[in-house]
């Protein structure tokens, strides 16, 4: 019988509002942009998405606004075949992204809205939801007391906590003792580590460096487990691809470091199309760039 794991997500849903332009206007200028684009966002929903995909039964905790942006998000979560009964609608305005891209970079501004309200007595109030899962799935796009409710519930009811630490912010030492499995990239590593001591960092930290994978400890002793070579197109949601594998990986029964070889798989084949969500692959597509990648890995020795 299939493994289907029960994920829990507490986090962001936005909506990205993207802009593409040949040049950026000045101050008080006004110029007409090349293309735009209103993506399903938000690292809350892209991990959801992510582990829904990969054949988990997922429930997003979280809140949008009342309006046709709160409305179109948890149409499509839904449609993804996660639950969005503990999506909670509230008077302020979905959160979203203004994404201007310019010259392959790009700019942001992020409005919160609606993930303000993930307060801790709002997800007090989902207690029985994250006791029942096998795997939590936090970030930190919503308030900290939030987060710090949810891993609270969790660790009562022995449920995995997954907190990718984005955007990073300082982290309590007691909430850093709670959290199972902490998923930085470089940079939000580097500020991350400054609060923990070598024994947390050994137990907890799995540092993702995109095209050079994923490094955690296996004791004492630092490893890398390697990425799946691709020409990607974009990356964005990448980071979060590898979170959702992860979580369901983990929630399978499969060892730390096989676990982060399938979330380097998801993350590596959601980069081959446009767009966070868009490109987020399936349990068998992962799978099958295992094999293929361990069977060219017995050909070569």
């Amino acid at each position: 019988m299939e493994n289907h794991p029960k994920i829990t997500v507490v986090g962001s849903i936005n909506m990205d509002l993207v802009t593409l332009t040949d040049k950026l206007p000045e101050m008080g200028e006004t110029i007409t942009g090349k293309q735009f684009k209103m993506n399903p966002g938000g690292k809350g929903a892209n991990q959801a998405v992510a582990a829904a995909r990969l054949g988990a039964q997922v429930k997003i905790i979280g809140c949008v606004g009342r309006d046709s942006f709160g409305e179109n998000l948890l149409q499509h979560l839904q449609s993804e075949g996660i639950d969005v009964s503990n999506v909670e609608p509230v008077t302020d305005s979905t959160g979203t992204a203004l994404i201007t891209v310019y010259n392959n970079d790009n700019n942001i501004i992020v409005v919160p809205g609606a993930n303000n309200h993930v307060t801790a007595s709002f997800v007090e109030t989902k207690r029985d939801i994250i006791a029942d899962s096998d795997i939590l799935i936090l970030q930190l796009e919503i308030p900290l007391e939030g987060v710090q409710k949810a891993v609270e519930v969790a660790k009562e009811n022995n449920v995995t906590v997954i907190l990718n630490p984005a955007p990073i912010t300082e982290l309590p030492a007691g909430l850093i003792e709670q959290i199972d499995y902490l998923t930085p990239n470089e940079h939000e590593h580097s500020l991350l580590i400054k609060g923990m001591n070598e024994q947390q960092i050994k137990e907890k930290v799995i540092v993702t460096k995109g095209s050079r994978g994923v490094s955690l400890y296996k004791g004492d002793e630092e490893i890398t487990i390697p990425s799946f070579r691709v020409n990607a197109i974009d990356t964005t949601g990448a980071g979060d691809s590898f979170n959702g594998g992860l979580a369901v990986a983990l929630g399978r029964g499969l060892s730390l470091p096989d676990a982060c070889k399938f979330g380097n798989a998801a993350a590596a084949l959601s980069t081959l199309k446009l767009g966070a969500q868009t490109g987020m692959p399936g349990k068998e597509e992962v799978e099958t760039m295992i094999k293929i990648a361990e069977k060219m890995k017995k050909h070569m020795k």
